[in-house]
């Protein structure tokens, strides 16, 4: 049997730390110990402090060297930042997706839509996350920049802690709509139309009120 690569472990580590901290199983201002961690994931040591230091570079863990690693609270400053630059990577990479949508990824779009709409309505928050990255990752796809996805990827986790606590509270649902004009725009070829309603909606997660949720530290 061929030994697990450890890139594969550290990546492992990380993607679950990140999951528990973002799902709030982890909440903000939680001490976590890479002993503990690594007990509970069947790993070693050392993959879970790489995958904390990943994850403080990200902005979800903060550590004092010689004293602790623990969750950050949710900052509205954070969040708005996030949710800023995520936007403007969502609205490049609609713009340059668009005119080279094929049939198939607006039925796709369709479809995550569908799924987003359901999982809101039945309460389902895990499914509808999933089903709205769907949805907007094959813009992201077929805009082919790297670039661009990594900055998705590395701060939507941000944002996505407090859009768990927001869900049911109206926001989900505005979306599914603007989810809608958005397949319309990009099913007719309207590049412009597109990237005003990826807008909005990175404008909406922006203007996100945190007041009374930012966890002290």
């Amino acid at each position: 049997m061929e030994a697990v690569p450890r890139t594969l472990l550290r990546d492992r580590a990380y993607a679950a730390i990140r999951d528990a901290i973002v799902s709030g199983e982890i909440a903000p201002g939680a001490v976590v110990r890479d002993a503990e961690l690594a007990a509970r994931l069947g790993l070693s040591r050392a993959p879970v402090r790489e995958a904390f230091s990943r994850l403080v570079d990200e902005g979800l863990l903060e550590s004092k060297p010689q004293s602790y690693t623990r969750v950050t609270p949710v900052v509205a400053a954070d969040v708005r930042d996030a949710a800023a630059v995520v936007g403007a990577m969502h609205e490049l990479a609609t713009r340059v997706a668009v005119p080279r949508l094929l049939p198939a990824d607006v039925e796709a779009m369709r479809a995550a839509n569908e799924r987003f709409a359901t999982a809101v309505r039945t309460g389902d928050i895990d499914a509808a996350l999933v089903a709205d990255d769907e949805l907007h990752d094959i813009l992201v796809r077929a805009a082919g920049n790297r670039a661009a996805a990594a900055t998705i990827t590395r701060y939507t986790p941000l944002i996505r802690r407090l859009e768990r606590r927001r869900f049911g509270e109206g926001s989900a649902c505005r979306s599914a709509g603007l989810h809608e004009r958005l397949i319309e725009a990009c099913a007719g070829g309207d590049t412009d139309g597109a990237v005003r309603v990826t807008a909005k909606i990175w404008r909406g997660l922006a203007a996100m009120d945190v007041a009374g949720q930012e966890a002290a530290h």
